[in-house]
């Protein structure tokens, strides 16, 4: 058996390790509140191992289970959704809008997952990807609040990484769960003097100006803490939010200028990337800050591509609706 990996936070919230690709690259969180639970994002299918031996561990029964939450459909959010539905029965799964079909019927995310993956590594990465019976599932829409046991949870829908992502405001920590929203920052990211956060641009819906504005909203909460999907708990700073907002500027600068070399955008990335780093550890060797960027510059030049596409696209599109005067 896998030892699992988890972490009391306090206010009531555990950061459970959800055993992606290796250690400390996902996590997902159970919130407590008076005897009922919430569980925020979900891992994947493989992640359900761990929140069992949890939750035997402190006595909690599935029922207690009343919500599931993926911040958005993204498999490392929501891949695990289905197997934790099956097992709470008192539970119901909380989703964006544009996401709720993809719970019900989980056909495309897998078909475009295998696609990328391939099928062996796709099942070793997500395993089964259960579809959630449409009764319970509740599209949650943008302000609306969320009792858990009288701990009030806030949803606010939060564009910029995908279009159907949403973060949760929990006001009695102060604190954003934020997804995708916050950017990513591993162990191996927190320094003495900072933290280094970059923004994820994954594939397909990075929009820019969508991510300054949900930053923005996100500040304007004065939270103290994000909580991390990539990963763990973090001090919210105006400061941080700010290099993420200049990292992504300079990202799509990038993508501009090196549309047709995808090779080039990623060396840019992670040039750049670096330069951040070493402002941050100087100890370390350059080459271990590539090593360190490597799998999210990979992930973060796809993503500004077909933003790029996108972009092409549009006046061809805008013209052909003219035309046909249908859009």
């Amino acid at each position: 058996m896998n030892e699992v990996v988890y972490q009391s936070l306090g206010h009531g919230i555990t950061c459970i390790d959800a055993g992606y690709i290796q250690t400390g690259i996902a996590c997902f969180y159970l919130l407590e509140e008076a005897g009922e639970y919430a569980v925020v994002e979900t891992g994947t299918s493989h992640s359900f191992s761990a929140l069992a031996q949890l939750m035997a561990d402190r006595g909690i029964t599935p029922e207690q289970v009343r919500y599931v939450i993926p911040t958005h459909v993204h498999l490392d959010h929501a891949g695990g959704a289905g197997t934790m539905m099956a097992a709470f029965p008192q539970a119901q799964l909380l989703i964006h809008p544009r996401g709720a079909r993809h719970m019900e019927n989980p056909a495309r995310l897998i078909d475009s997952a295998m696609t990328v993956y391939g099928e062996d590594a796709f099942r070793r990465l997500y395993g089964e990807i259960l579809p959630v019976d449409s009764q319970r599932i509740r599209e949650v829409q943008d302000g609306e609040y969320i009792d858990l046991a009288g701990r009030a949870l806030q949803i606010r829908h939060t564009r910029g990484h995908a279009d159907h992502h949403f973060c949760v405001w929990d006001e009695a920590s102060r604190g954003w769960f934020s997804g995708d929203m916050f950017g990513v920052s591993y162990s191996w990211f927190r320094f003495a003097d900072d933290d280094f956060l970059l923004p994820t641009t994954t594939p397909t819906q990075f929009d820019p100006d969508a991510y300054y504005a949900s930053l923005k909203l996100l500040g304007s909460y004065g939270p103290q803490r994000m909580y991390l999907t990539h990963y763990g708990e973090l001090s919210y700073s105006q400061q941080k939010s700010q290099s993420l907002g200049q990292q992504v500027q300079a990202y799509a600068e990038f993508a501009v200028t090196h549309t047709d070399d995808p090779a080039r955008l990623e060396q840019a990335l992670t040039d750049y990337s670096v330069k951040l780093l070493r402002q941050l550890d100087a100890d370390s060797s350059t080459a271990q800050h590539r090593d360190w960027l490597q799998f999210d510059m990979q992930l973060n030049a796809k993503g500004l591509q077909v933003w790029q596409g996108r972009a092409a696209a549009k006046p061809a599109r805008e013209l052909e609706c003219r035309k046909d005067r249908q859009c």
